[in-house]
């Protein structure tokens, strides 16, 4: 099995790398600084290719999944992301468009270079790693970054629909909180407080399990969800209160 993942140098990338190196596969990861890898037990292992690119740049991400791809790629996965909070974009609103690059214009470059390549073999999947902020509905004050995520799930359920008839499967992955190095930097060095906090080792093997059953979409943990779906059904007066 050939593995490619793009974001896969640190977080839920790295973690699900883990989790494929020890089924035996084949295994690029992709990052702006794949340096980030040394040290990393992960870096020894033999035949781990790795890519240094930006996903917003459109050519990079060709090249790098041309490149891997020549000797197949079977599931490619898209973790990379960006974030930035309202008082983010308050302080420097060039913020935003970095985001969206990322998010959403880098997704569709990824899953246009990934499908390039399967279509070759009529065969594949691709998976990206979107969030649960993704499933709010449009709100007085919503973010951008829900706004980019709920972009992502849609992009996966065009390519899936596209896709299905070459044997290409898309699978949409939305977790909640995930107790990432990221996540313990965004929130003053812990994640504790955030809701039904999940660890990388829950996350992944929910992750790894919707993808082995190739699923379209994996959403967890439930009870955010739950609390999502409420919140969609609140009047608008009262959604426009939601903490950032």
């Amino acid at each position: 099995m050939r593995v490619m993942i793009i974001g896969g140098t640190s977080g839920i990338g790295l973690a699900l790398a883990g989790h494929y190196a020890q089924q035996g596969a084949a295994l690029a990861l992709c990052g702006r600084d794949p340096a980030r890898l040394d040290g990393h037990p992960i870096a020894a292992r033999a035949g781990l290719r790795r890519y240094g690119f930006d996903i917003g740049e459109r050519q990079a991400v060709f090249d790098a999944v041309g490149d891997f791809a020549e000797e197949g790629l079977d599931l490619l996965i898209v973790t990379a992301g960006q974030y930035a909070g309202a008082d983010a974009l308050v302080r420097d609103r060039m913020c935003s468009l970095p985001m969206v690059r990322t998010n959403v214009s880098g997704l569709c470059h990824a899953f246009d270079a990934g499908a390039q390549a399967m279509l070759r073999n009529g065969r594949g999947q691709m998976v990206v790693v979107a969030s649960i902020a993704g499933l709010l509905h449009e709100y007085p004050n919503g973010s951008l970054y829900s706004a980019s995520k709920r972009a992502a799930i849609a992009i996966s359920d065009a390519y899936r629909k596209a896709l299905a008839p070459h044997g290409i499967d898309v699978t949409a992955v939305v977790p909640g909180y995930v107790d990432t190095q990221k996540l313990r930097d965004l929130n003053g060095g812990s994640a504790q407080r955030k809701p039904f906090l999940q660890t990388e080792e829950q996350a992944v093997r929910r992750i790894a399990r919707a993808i082995a059953q190739r699923d379209a979409h994996c959403i967890f943990p439930w009870q955010l969800h739950a609390m999502v779906r409420l919140f969609n059904l609140l009047p608008k007066g009262l959604q426009r209160y939601r903490k950032k």
